[in-house]
C-alpha cells in the first residue's frame, strides 16, 4: 500500500538557526490513518506539520535535504496553493485563520476562491457546517463564538474543500476540558465518516487518547524516537524519558504493581479492562496509603461577599458570588470559557468595579479602592506574557512598577535583584527580554508583580501551551512562592494542575459559583463535571473499575503518592 505522506531521509534547517530542526526523518503515513505526533516544546513536531502543509519551504525559509511527498507531490517542487487542496490545517488559535465577517462567509472562503457557483457553494458550505454542528451559527461573527465553536468553524473551512488530509496543530491548547473532549470526539467522527487521513500534533497524550489513534510518533530534538502503536508506547518508559506526561491511569496501574503489558485495551480508558487480580492489587495499594489530612488554620486574607457584575449594557456576568480565601492557600478557579473566572479576578484586582457586594482584604473593604492601591496587595499575571511586557530589558521591566513609589536607586536595584534571585532570573538581569523563552518571559511577568510585594498573586492560565517539562518548572516555582507565604490563585483549564497543586477549587458556571471543594471532589462528581463543562479524571474511572467506595480518597492518595515519587526522583538524580 502506497503512503499518502512520506518523509524520506528528510532534514530541515531554518535560515535563522545554527543547527537543523529535523534530522533524517523517515516516516510513512497511510490513507485513512489517524496519527498522533507528540514531543516536548522545541522537539520539531510542529515543524513536521509545517512541512506537510507547505508552510515549509514556501513561507518559512530554510535548507531541505531529502524528500517530503504529500499525495504524490514533492512539496519543495509544489506550492502552498496546490498543497492546500490536499491538506487542511486547523491551528491552535482559530482567530488567526478567520477571514469572513460571518461563519458562513468564512467557511465558504475557499469555494469563492475556486469560483464555485453560488448554489453549489451554499450547499457545500451548509454540508460542511452540519458535519461539525455549527450550522445554527451561520450568520454569527466568528470572533463572537466560544473557543470550541471557533475551532468548529475552522474545521468546516477546511472540510468544505474535500481535502484528503486534516492536520490539527495543538487543537486542545485554548479549550476548556469538556470542549477539548468534544473536539477529540468530533475529529474521530469526521475521520471515521470520511476516511480522511488525520494528523494531530499535541503533547497532551491522555486527552487525545480519549478516542483511539492508530499510531503515535514521538519526536525529540528533531528525531523520531518511536513510531508505534499506542499500547506499545504506553507500556514503555519513553514518554516520561522524553518529557511527556503519561496518562494518569497508566501511572496508577504501575504504582499498584500491575503489569500494564497484560492489561486489555491499555490505550483507551473507556475500553480498558481489569481482571480480578488487577482489581485486588489496586485495592491493596490503596489500603496501604496514608489518608490525607489537609488543614489551613490561617486567618482569612480575602473575602468576596455577594458580588454582582455586568459589563456596560449587558446581562450580569457575575451573580451573587461569595467565598473566602485563607492566607497561604493555593487554590484554583475552574469552569468553561465564559463562566466568569477571569472577570471575577478583574473585579478582585479593581480593574472592573462590582455592581453590588464587597471585596474585603485583611478585614478592610477595598471594593472602591484604586487599581494602584489594590496592586500593592494583590498582583495579577496575564496568560500571555507578551501582553504585559513593555520594556526591552529584564531589569527595566521588573523595576518599572516600583520606580514611582519614592524608593532610591539603590533600594530599587536591591529589590529587583532580590526578586530576580527568587525567580531564578538573576543571571539574566541585563539580558534583553526578546532573548528569553516563553516560560522565562512568564517568570519575568511574575517577577514584575512579585517585586511590588503583594500578599496575593492571581495567575490566569499559568501553564497554557506548556509541555510537561515547562509546566512542571513553572508550577514548582509557584509552589516555592506559596511556601514563602504567598497566597496563590490559579485560573486554569488544566485538571491535573488543579489536582496536583491546589487544595481547593472554586467552580464557576454561567457567572455563578457552583462549588467550593477539593479538586479531587470536583473531578469525582459527575453531575458537577457536566454542569461546569469539566472532564472527569481517569483516576475516577480506575477507582470505579476497582469498586473503590470512596473515589475521592483514592484520587487524593494517588496525587500524594505521585508527588512523593517525583520528590524521590529529584533526590536520586
Amino acid at each position: 500500500m502506497k503512503p499518502i505522506i512520506s518523509f524520506k531521509d528528510f532534514s530541515f534547517q531554518y535560515n535563522a538557526q545554527k543547527r537543523p530542526t529535523l534530522h533524517n526523518i523517515n516516516l510513512d503515513i497511510y490513507e485513512g490513518e489517524k496519527i498522533l505526533i507528540c514531543g516536548a516544546s522545541g522537539s520539531g513536531k510542529s515543524t513536521i506539520g509545517n512541512c506537510i502543509n507547505g508552510l515549509i519551504p514556501f513561507s518559512m525559509n530554510g535548507n531541505i535535504e531529502g524528500e517530503c511527498i504529500v499525495d504524490g507531490i514533492n512539496t519543495k517542487n509544489s506550492s502552498i496553493f496546490e498543497l492546500s487542496t490536499r491538506v487542511g490545517t486547523v491551528l491552535q488559535d482559530p482567530d488567526g485563520q478567520f477571514v469572513g465577517l460571518t461563519v458562513g462567509e468564512d467557511i465558504a472562503f475557499a469555494l469563492e476562491n475556486d469560483c464555485v457557483k453560488q448554489d453549489e457553494m451554499y450547499n457545500k458550505t451548509l454540508e460542511a457546517a452540519r458535519k461539525v454542528f455549527i450550522d445554527s451559527h451561520m450568520k454569527h461573527a466568528p470572533y463572537d463564538l466560544s473557543g470550541g465553536q471557533k475551532q468548529r468553524v475552522s474545521m468546516a473551512g477546511v472540510l468544505v474543500d474535500d481535502v484528503k488530509i486534516l492536520l490539527f496543530d495543538e487543537p486542545l491548547a485554548n479549550l476548556d476540558p469538556a470542549t477539548g473532549k468534544s473536539a477529540i470526539e468530533l475529529i474521530d467522527k469526521i475521520q471515521k465518516e470520511t476516511n480522511t487521513t488525520v494528523i494531530i500534533i499535541e503533547h497532551r497524550i491522555e486527552d487525545v487518547l480519549w478516542e483511539k489513534v492508530d499510531r503515535i510518533v514521538l519526536i525529540d530534538e528533531g528525531r523520531i524516537i518511536a513510531d508505534s502503536k499506542p499500547e506499545e508506547l504506553l507500556c514503555s518508559n519513553l514518554l516520561k524519558q522524553y518529557g511527556i506526561r503519561e496518562p494518569l491511569y497508566i501511572s496508577s496501574l504501575k504504582y499498584a504493581g500491575i503489569d500494564i503489558n497484560k492489561v486489555e485495551n491499555i490505550d483507551n480508558i473507556k475500553t480498558l479492562k481489569l481482571n480480578k487480580e488487577d482489581i485486588n492489587k489496586i485495592n491493596t495499594w490503596f489500603l496501604k496509603q496514608d489518608k490525607l489530612v489537609k488543614h489551613n488554620d490561617n486567618d482569612v486574607i480575602l473575602e468576596v461577599k455577594n458580588v454582582d457584575f455586568a459589563y456596560e449594557n449587558s446581562l450580569k456576568v457575575l451573580k451573587d458570588i461569595s467565598f473566602k480565601i485563607k492566607k497561604g492557600e493555593m487554590l484554583s478557579i475552574v469552569g468553561k470559557n465564559g463562566a466568569g473566572k477571569s472577570t471575577m479576578s478583574k473585579v478582585i484586582c479593581g480593574f472592573e468595579k462590582a455592581l453590588n457586594g464587597q471585596i474585603i482584604f485583611n478585614g478592610k473593604d477595598i471594593t472602591n479602592d484604586s487599581i494602584r492601591s489594590i496592586s500593592a496587595h494583590i498582583g495579577y499575571v496575564m496568560q500571555n506574557p507578551n501582553q504585559m511586557i513593555s520594556q526591552a530589558l529584564i531589569f527595566d521591566e521588573v523595576a518599572m512598577g516600583i520606580k514611582n513609589i519614592g524608593l532610591s536607586d539603590e533600594e530599587i536595584e536591591k529589590r529587583v535583584y532580590d526578586t530576580l534571585k527568587i525567580c531564578g532570573l538573576y543571571e539574566f538581569r541585563n539580558w534583553p527580554i526578546s532573548a528569553l523563552s516563553f516560560g522565562q518571559k512568564k517568570r519575568v511577568t511574575i517577577a514584575s508583580i512579585l517585586v511590588m510585594g503583594p500578599e496575593i498573586i492571581i495567575l490566569d492560565e499559568p501553564t497554557a501551551g506548556q509541555d510537561f517539562y515547562h509546566y512542571t518548572e513553572i508550577m514548582e516555582f509557584l509552589k516555592e512562592l506559596n511556601n514563602l507565604g504567598k497566597t496563590i490563585i490559579l485560573i486554569t483549564h488544566d485538571m491535573h494542575l488543579m489536582l496536583e497543586y491546589t487544595n481547593r477549587s472554586l467552580v464557576f458556571e454561567d457567572g455563578k459559583l457552583l462549588a467550593d471543594k477539593s479538586g479531587s471532589a470536583v473531578l469525582c462528581d459527575e453531575e458537577l463535571i457536566k454542569k461546569a463543562s469539566l472532564k472527569e479524571t481517569s483516576l475516577f474511572n480506575i477507582a470505579t473499575m476497582a469498586n473503590i467506595l470512596d473515589p475521592v480518597e483514592f484520587v487524593d492518595c494517588f496525587i500524594a503518592y505521585d508527588i512523593k515519587e517525583k520528590d524521590n526522583g529529584k533526590q536520586s538524580s
